[in-house]
């Protein structure tokens, strides 16, 4: 269901409990159907017609614990429609005022996430709570997540999670940056894990462990085959590395660096590393110490300091970087500068 669609779904609702409330009158299923149409049509401000049907089952959902109202209506006379509590609404409530103003930017943050197809189940619950707490419709964002509307993948996010939590295993055709073709393998999902805007999956392949970005799935199928279950603590696997990729081959190891003073600020209040030291303040600048794995996120997050970092030790990190930055210069020396 869009979340369109579960707007005029919420004005109907509205609509229903508004007429179902004013005892004056006795409501026919013609008279509710008139009122949801008249609403929506002031609502969208084009004329809408409302199906007996789409009323009818309105009433079901109303009436059901699917949505959370459980709301008592009843038939009267084989005909009339009513509350069997008077004082029954879908819009009371008893929270106090002070949770209501928490839940309310609570609810904002949550629409920020309406993108993932893991949201579509809440989608309906966020327009539930932005009608009882008064949201404003025409209220702009005050929390904006950064997000990239056009990443691949996401799609299939949720499968992935069920595939992990029913612990199935997947046939996924993959195919990287540097293959041809794609690749099926037979994995056994693990861990999904954020990282700088993408989404990867810690699978089981063969007798190793893979790190896949889902941007570059083809597709994902439920293998009728027994599951490996590695039991990873996500918390102990990438405790000692920056990113998402891990080589067991490779060490922790102490990584040394300085920053200047005009970027130390910024390090200091934003960690490189959980295990992030500060052991040396210097008239120029900071040096920091972190305790990691070496691995490309590292490298990456070193060069985009430039100018303003410098890797003192490990002596095999810093000859890699001094090698990458001067590829780079290389690169604008050539002074080929036509587009």
């Amino acid at each position: 269901m869009t979340m369109a669609t579960n707007k005029n779904a919420l004005i109907r609702y509205k609509t229903i409990d508004k007429c179902l409330r004013d005892t004056s009158r006795l409501w026919t299923i013609d008279a509710l159907i008139e009122a949801c149409t008249e609403a929506l049509t002031e609502y969208e401000g084009k004329d809408s017609v409302v199906s007996k049907r789409t009323v009818q089952l309105d009433i079901q959902n109303m009436r059901s614990d699917k949505i959370g109202y459980n709301a008592p209506i009843e038939v009267f006379d084989n005909k009339y429609y009513r509350y069997g509590e008077p004082d029954y609404s879908i819009t009371k409530t008893e929270i106090p005022y002070e949770d209501i103003k928490r839940m309310r930017e609570a609810v904002e943050f949550l629409k920020e996430f309406k993108d993932f197809s893991f949201f579509k189940h809440m989608s309906g619950i966020v327009h539930r709570l932005e009608d009882s707490l008064i949201l404003s419709k025409a209220k702009l964002p005050i929390i904006h997540m950064d997000k990239n509307e056009d990443l691949r993948g996401l799609e299939y996010v949720d499968l992935l999670y069920q595939a992990i939590v029913q612990k199935q295993a997947l046939a996924i055709g993959y195919k990287s940056f540097r293959a041809k073709q794609v690749q099926v393998m037979e994995l056994h999902p693990q861990i999904l894990k954020e990282y700088n805007n993408r989404w990867f999956l810690i699978a089981f392949y063969k007798t190793n462990l893979l790190t896949l970005a889902l941007d570059r799935m083809e597709s994902v199928n439920i293998l009728p085959i027994p599951y490996v279950d590695k039991h990873i603590d996500a918390n102990v696997y990438f405790k000692d590395i920056i990113g998402v990729t891990l080589s067991w081959g490779n060490p922790v190891e102490e990584v040394v660096f300085w920053v200047d003073k005009e970027n130390a600020n910024y390090v200091i209040t934003k960690p490189f590393h959980h295990s992030q030291e500060l052991i040396e303040e210097r008239e120029d600048g900071v040096v920091f110490r972190i305790r990691v794995r070496h691995n490309y996120e590292l490298e990456r997050l070193i060069l985009g300091f430039g100018a303003s970092i410098e890797v003192l030790a490990p002596s095999r990190l810093r000859r890699n970087i001094s090698a990458l930055l001067q590829k780079a210069t290389a690169n604008y020396a050539k002074g080929n500068t036509k587009l």
